[in-house]
C-alpha cells in the first residue's frame, strides 16, 4: 500500500512538473507598459482571433467592458452564431486586475471560480485597436473600436502579433 502512495505522489509531482514546464517553454510575454482602463472600457469590435470552442460559429463578435462599483469589469461578450437565423449568443462575466502596476494583466471569469488570464499586449494611444493574449499564447484576440479595420492596420498589427511569438496564420479574420 505505502508503495502505491509513493508511486501516485510520484506521478502526480511528475505532471505538476512537465506541466509547468511547457507553460514555461514560452518567453515570457510582454504586456502593455500602462493601459488607462477607463479609456479601454466600451465597446470592441474583433477584427481576428484565434480559433477556440466557445466561440466556435460566432460571427460579429463585440465585447463590452464596463466598470464596476466594486472595481471589476463587467463582460459582455456576444455574437451572431452562423446559420442559426440571427440568434445571438452572449456571455457575460466579470474581469479583475491582477497587476496594478500596469493594468494589464486581468482575469476574467465566466462561471466561477473558474478564470483565465486576459492580458492586454498593446493599445494604440488612442484606444482604438488593441492586441489582447495569454501567457501561454493559446489566445490571441485583435480588437478594434470600429467593426472594419485597415488592411495597411491589420498588417502592421499582424506584425506585432508576430513579433509577440504568435502565428498570425492561425487567425480567424472576422467576416
Amino acid at each position: 500500500m505505502k508503495k502505491i502512495i509513493l508511486l501516485a505522489i510520484a506521478l502526480f509531482l511528475a505532471v505538476l512538473f512537465f506541466g509547468c514546464r511547457k507553460e514555461l517553454s514560452h518567453p515570457l510575454l510582454p504586456t502593455a507598459d500602462y493601459v488607462d482602463i477607463k479609456r479601454y472600457t466600451g465597446r470592441w469590435y474583433e477584427i481576428a482571433r484565434y480559433p477556440h470552442r466557445f466561440e466556435n460559429g460566432c460571427l460579429d463578435v463585440t465585447a463590452d467592458y464596463e466598470m464596476q462599483d466594486d472595481g471589476t469589469i463587467q463582460v459582455v461578450n456576444q455574437c451572431l452564431l452562423a446559420g442559426e437565423g440571427g440568434k445571438i449568443k452572449k456571455a457575460v462575466g466579470k474581469a479583475r486586475i491582477v497587476d496594478p502596476s500596469t493594468n494589464a494583466k486581468l482575469k476574467v471569469s465566466f462561471f466561477w471560480p473558474f478564470s483565465g488570464d486576459y492580458w492586454i499586449l498593446y493599445v494604440d494611444p488612442d484606444y482604438q485597436h488593441a492586441i489582447v493574449g495569454a501567457p501561454a499564447r493559446k489566445y490571441l484576440w485583435i480588437l478594434s473600436r470600429q467593426p472594419q479595420m485597415d488592411p495597411l492596420l491589420l498588417d502592421s498589427l499582424l506584425g506585432k502579433v508576430r513579433s509577440l511569438g504568435y502565428d498570425p496564420n492561425r487567425l480567424i479574420l472576422a467576416k
